[in-house]
């Protein structure tokens, strides 16, 4: 009994020193929420999934980059894209996992009707998200923008502003904050989810299941074929994973695949 035993404990020993670990940086809602849902499914695989969570949108990218970490799960291409022509970093997508709608939201009016003559908007400082933000401004009327199609609009690109309304932009993980400040703000899903928000009641304005926003694993191109990567890309694009996502965010989050 005592070698059976003995045996086992070697072979969890053994089992515990062959698992290859994985560092990934995510957002805590619903970035983290995933991974951890597919920690122990990955564990079965030989996967020791280790989630640090971050509150911005810039550390994630420059530790994968520096290789400080594996991997990162927060961001849409459109973002991706924008960072490494910013930085100089290359940073390749892997697979894509959700869509979270983008919404615009007030705690001082219903509709966007009632947005006051030179009412204050609070959008994302980055441009990718900032032009994001006005897209989904034009598409619902309250200004026009010169190119529809152009994700990197900024409010010079605005053509019509009927109420006036001046626009401050903020750091993305600062705008629930600063919500009771302003008339509206445009909000990332993660971020309005963390502050309690319900995108698919509380937005006054939110994007359509069609969103190209997609968000996606993220790593380094010399780390995007190695095997413990492949079975994280994997579980994030699997059966559990979407059947959670729709039950867990009902709409204010919709699977990618």
């Amino acid at each position: 009994m005592k070698k059976i035993v003995v045996a086992a404990l070697a072979t969890l020993a053994l089992g515990s020193a062959l698992a290859e670990k994985l560092t990934v940086a995510a957002t805590a809602v619903p970035h983290a929420e995933i991974l951890n849902l597919i920690k122990p499914e990955l564990a079965k695989q030989g996967v020791e999934l280790e989630v640090k969570v971050f509150t911005d949108y810039v550390q994630p990218n420059i530790q994968v980059s520096e290789k400080r970490l594996d991997a990162n799960f927060f961001q849409h291409k459109p973002y991706l894209n924008e960072f490494n022509k910013g930085k100089g970093t290359s940073l390749v997508p892997v697979v894509a996992v959700h869509v979270e709608p983008f919404g615009a939201y007030s705690l001082k009016h219903k509709t966007l009707a009632e947005l006051p003559k030179g009412g204050t908007v609070a959008l994302p400082n980055d441009p990718t998200n900032g032009g994001r933000a006005l897209l989904l401004l034009d598409k619902a009327g309250v200004i026009h923008l010169k190119d529809k199609t152009n994700i990197l609009s900024t409010t010079k690109d605005i053509t019509d502003n009927p109420k006036g309304l001046k626009f401050r932009e903020i750091e993305a993980a600062t705008l629930p904050r600063i919500l009771p400040q302003v008339d509206l703000a445009l909000i990332n899903t993660n971020y309005a989810l963390e502050a309690k928000l319900n995108p698919t009641k509380d937005a006054l304005a939110i994007e359509g299941g069609d969103s190209p926003y997609a968000n996606w694993l993220v790593t380094r191109a010399d780390n995007q074929n190695a095997p413990a990567v492949k079975k994280l890309a994997a579980a994030l694009q699997s059966e559990q994973v979407k059947r959670f996502i729709q039950a867990q965010y009902k709409g204010a989050v919709v699977p990618a695949f």
